[in-house]
């Protein structure tokens, strides 16, 4: 089999399984990078050369390495530019000065300690060819870094870009970054020469080529930005002279003897950070590096990534104590700054954990250092588990130390002003939108069921901007910020076209998730909410009408939920402005979620004097009816609807119609009465076809067949009440 044969199905295993661990280490709530850096694992000797050894050297056999390593290098360059092209000035926008000893605090800390550790681990791991200088510089550095765009991703995804914490750690990242790949290349140049002396004159090269990048080569490049104001779009011409800067920078500084990552990175840094040109050009490379280049990059790092090195148990204390070393030296240094900067203890603790993280930053570093042979591979995969765990820990530490319920608390920009969560008589509607140009009517039910006559009720229209790459640019704060504010505006025009009545309840929030059903949920909890109203979507891989995210939210939330089918063939779905909701159908059978479904009913009716509700009551034979004075009753109803009838005030009372029907086909009854009604209102249970099954599954036939919209009530507990205001005005 060719070479090239073989390296294509290096290829295809690699972005498979890349994805498949990525998207597992996602469903953790962990980056889709340490996914990605153990599937590379998986497939060198560690596990896949130790379970398959025969097969592992079929399928890696060591003349495709070398093709490996140049597609990772090429990987690297670009990626490294992206990296450059995002680190953006204005997150150096507040504490500048706090920002600047924390950061520096936080290396000069881990740095000291890799050095003294090098003490240690240069006899034991290393060898006469490496110096230690070299040997240190190298540790120091590794034990230094911090994952500007982990941590980054990390931030966005807990919505911590408009904090103080989160603006402050930000900005400790940016100087961080910098500073530590000046260290990096310090630590190169010395390698390559083997002394400091001799690194002189590279490093003095080095200093040359920045001042003229930051002159010359950002001059030029302002013109660029200016061409792209003027026509609008970035044309392959020219994106194909940015592809051949990137390169001749990275060659550049390899030529002078530092490494060429730092010639990519520079250009991105130095690019122009107009908004379009940067969010465009991002787009345009990113896919193809992220999803192509960087997890051969990973592969190539597993294949060099030995754990079975670490055969002895002495081998493991040691792995232990660089484990130790990293996270005590940047978590101590950082908090101790950030205390002797007046920050809280919480907010210290959790800008430490923060900037634990190293992702694959550090990956980098340690590749560079096996390839100039200044580190060994044993010291090597010593250092890619340190690499993982520190990022592994970061989002659960940060969740402990910093938890979302006080993320509120210290916003930068508050939101506009809300009855006080804890105000027992404010009645809550979180209602989760996915397309705000879409889903007018989803808001108009919850404002309906809201209501302005029983009391103060406010309706949190929910937006979730999913979030799906760690490196992408739409991951980074900056453009979050802009999506959100997009967000925004697109909720401000729904609520606009509302009823001038309905718009003061309205209360809108956006936010960055990477799971929208469990960030769903938890925005339900924190803002205390009474009902979640979900809109109902096709599943995209499943017939299952209540699975897919509205599956996951009914067996997430801890809360009432209502999901709104909004069928183009009812009353209710093609009124072009607000609908009347004048006829409710409740097909009702004794349980809970009925019950949830009569009393949103009951609220819609209060606030609308033209609806009613018509109850439905299936029998399978003839029995007796006695007569009440809400029309017909029959003997089997719920002690629930009993006492809810008989304490209904008259104006809603009057509006309030049992019919009872018998028949054996209670489906058919049901879909047939909804022909003539705005919405129908049926419970989760079995007897409608929408009970809760094993395995998280649905059936969906009164889905399916109702011939209007549809609302499905799942209540979660029995001790909210919908209907206190209306039944206490009654007992008053």
């Amino acid at each position: 089999m060719s070479i090239v044969v073989m390296v294509l199905l290096q290829v295809l295993l690699v972005i498979g399984l890349s994805r498949l661990m990525g998207l597992g280490f996602r469903a953790l709530r962990q980056p889709l990078v340490i996914g990605e850096i153990v599937a590379g694992i998986m497939l060198g000797p560690s596990l896949f050369g130790t379970v398959a050894p025969t097969l592992a050297s079929a399928l890696f056999p060591p003349e495709t390495i070398p093709f490996l390593d140049v597609l990772s290098q090429v990987g690297l360059i670009f990626f490294m530019f992206l990296i450059g092209l995002e680190l953006n000035p204005r997150y150096l926008r507040g504490q500048l000065e706090t920002a600047v000893l924390i950061s520096h605090i936080s290396i000069v800390v881990p740095f000291t300690l890799g050095t003294l550790l090098s003490l240690l681990l240069y006899p034991l791991v290393s060898n006469g060819s490496v110096s230690f200088t070299a040997f240190a510089l190298f540790l120091g550095a590794a034990m230094s870094i911090t994952a500007f765009p982990v941590l980054a991703r990390i931030i966005t995804e807990n919505n911590l870009q408009n904090t103080k914490l989160g603006t402050l750690a930000l900005t400790c990242a940016a100087v961080d970054d910098v500073t530590a790949w000046c260290v990096l290349a310090l630590a190169i140049a010395v390698t390559r020469t083997n002394s400091m002396i001799a690194a002189l004159p590279t490093l003095i090269a080095a200093v040359v080529y920045i001042a003229l990048m930051l002159t010359i080569g950002r001059s030029f490049l302002k013109r660029l930005a200016k061409y792209y104001d003027r026509t609008g779009k970035l044309t392959q011409f020219v994106l194909a002279g940015i592809y051949m800067g990137v390169v001749a920078s990275a060659l550049i500084t390899e030529v002078i003897g530092i490494h060429l990552i730092f010639g990519a990175f520079l250009l991105g840094a130095v690019m122009p950070k107009n908004e379009g040109l940067t969010r465009e050009l991002a787009e345009k490379t990113e896919d193809f590096v992220l999803t192509f280049l960087l997890p051969i990059f990973f592969a190539y790092s597993g294949l060099r990534t030995q754990i079975g090195l670490l055969n002895r148990p002495e081998l493991w204390l040691l792995c232990g104590l660089v484990l130790l070393v990293a996270i005590s030296g940047k978590f101590i240094g950082t908090y101790a700054a950030g205390r002797v900067c007046g920050m809280a203890k919480r907010e210290a603790a959790a800008l430490g954990w923060l900037m634990n993280t190293r992702g694959l930053t550090e990956l980098i570093v340690l590749n560079i250092g096996l390839s100039l042979g200044v580190i060994s591979p044993l010291l090597f995969t010593m250092l890619v588990i340190m690499a993982l765990v520190t990022t592994f820990m970061t989002s659960p530490l940060l969740e402990v130390t910093y938890p979302k319920r006080l993320i509120q608390q210290d916003l930068v920009a508050s939101p506009p002003e809300q009855p006080s969560l804890v105000s027992a008589s404010v009645y809550r509607i979180l209602v989760l939108v996915a397309n705000p140009d879409t889903q007018l009517r989803l808001v108009q039910l919850a404002a309906a069921i809201a209501g302005t006559q029983l009391q103060q009720a406010i309706v949190n229209p929910l937006s979730l901007i999913e979030l799906e790459e760690d490196y992408a640019f739409e991951s980074t704060p900056l453009e979050a910020d802009r999506q959100i504010a997009a967000r925004q505006q697109h909720l401000q025009t729904l609520v606009e076209s509302l009823e001038p009545a309905a718009r003061p309840l309205i209360h809108s929030i956006v936010r960055v998730a990477n799971d929208v059903a469990r960030e769903a949920v938890q925005v339900a909890e924190m803002e205390q909410a009474d009902l979640m109203l979900v809109g109902w979507h096709r599943p995209a891989f499943s017939t299952n009408r209540l699975g897919g995210r509205v599956g996951q939210i009914l067996s997430l939330a801890r809360t009432d939920v209502a999901v709104f089918v909004d069928y183009p063939t009812g009353k209710f779905a093609v009124q072009p402005q607000l609908p009347q909701l004048n006829q409710l159908l409740l097909p009702y059978v004794p349980d809970i979620h009925s019950d949830l479904g009569l009393e949103l009913g009951l609220r819609i009716l209060a606030g609308r004097p033209e609806s009613h509700l018509t109850v439905l009551c299936v029998t399978p034979s003839d029995r007796a009816v006695s007569k009440t004075a809400f029309g017909q009753q029959i003997d089997d109803l719920s002690y629930e609807l009993r006492t809810i009838l008989q304490r209904l005030p008259a104006f809603l009372r009057d509006r309030v119609h049992l019919k009872v029907i018998t028949t054996v086909e209670p489906m058919r009854a049901v879909v047939e009465l909804s022909e003539g009604m705005d919405l129908t209102i049926a419970g989760a249970n079995r007897e409608w076809g929408i009970e809760r099954q094993t395995l998280g599954q649905y059936t969906d036939e009164l889905v399916k067949q109702c011939r209007s919209s549809l609302l499905i009530t799942r209540r979660y507990s029995r001790v909210t009440s919908h209907l206190a205001p209306v039944l206490m005005e009654r007992e008053a």
